[in-house]
C-alpha cells in the first residue's frame, strides 16, 4: 500500500489512544453500594453489554470494561490529538455517556459521539470537516483492552 492510499476511510492519521482496565476491579467496583459507575455509560451501552453477557454466558463486566478503556481510549486520542494546545476535558468531567462504545448489526465496534461533544471536538482541532475514529477492542482473561486512532475523514472514500 502507498503513502497515498486510504485506509478505512482516514487520510490522515491525527491521534492514538490506548488504555487497558482490570476487570476484576471494574466489576468491583460495578458491585460497591452506591456506586455511580454504570451511569458513566449509555442507556445502549448498558443494554448491548447485558445482551452480549447472556448470549456469551460471561458477565456484563466484561462487556462494560472494554467499553471504558474505549471511552478512555477515546479522550486519549482527543488530547494527543491537541498537542500544546488547551483540552476541553480531564478525566474528572469528561462527559462519559456522551461518548458511545457500541458494537454494530456485524459485531464491530465503533465510537460514537454526541453532536454536541462532536461540534466540540471538531472546534478544539480547528477542524472544518469531519474526523473518523477507529476502534479496536480486546478482552483476554482479566484484562481488557482498547486502541483507537483519530483521523481525518477522506470525502472521497465510499465503502459500499
Amino acid at each position: 500500500m502507498g503513502e497515498s492510499e486510504v485506509v478505512g476511510g482516514m487520510n490522515r492519521i491525527m491521534a492514538i489512544g490506548h488504555d487497558v482496565v482490570d476487570v476484576g476491579a471494574f466489576g468491583d467496583q460495578l458491585r460497591q453500594p452506591g456506586s455511580r459507575l454504570s451511569e458513566l455509560f449509555s442507556a445502549r451501552e448498558r443494554r448491548q453489554a447485558c445482551s452480549l453477557a447472556s448470549v456469551k454466558n460471561d458477565g456484563q463486566a466484561l462487556h462494560l470494561a472494554v467499553r471504558w478503556a474505549g471511552k478512555e481510549s477515546v479522550l486519549k486520542a482527543w488530547c494527543a490529538a491537541l498537542g500544546h494546545r488547551p483540552v476541553p476535558y480531564g478525566i474528572d468531567d469528561f462527559p462519559w455517556p456522551q461518548v458511545e462504545i457500541i458494537d454494530d448489526s456485524l459485531g464491530r465496534p465503533g465510537v460514537y459521539l454526541t453532536k454536541e461533544l462532536n461540534d466540540l471536538l471538531l472546534s478544539s482541532l480547528g477542524i472544518c470537516g469531519d474526523v473518523h475514529w477507529l476502534i479496536s477492542l480486546s478482552h483476554d482473561g482479566s484484562v481488557a483492552s482498547a486502541v483507537v486512532l483519530l483521523g481525518l475523514d477522506d470525502p472521497g472514500f465510499s465503502d459500499s
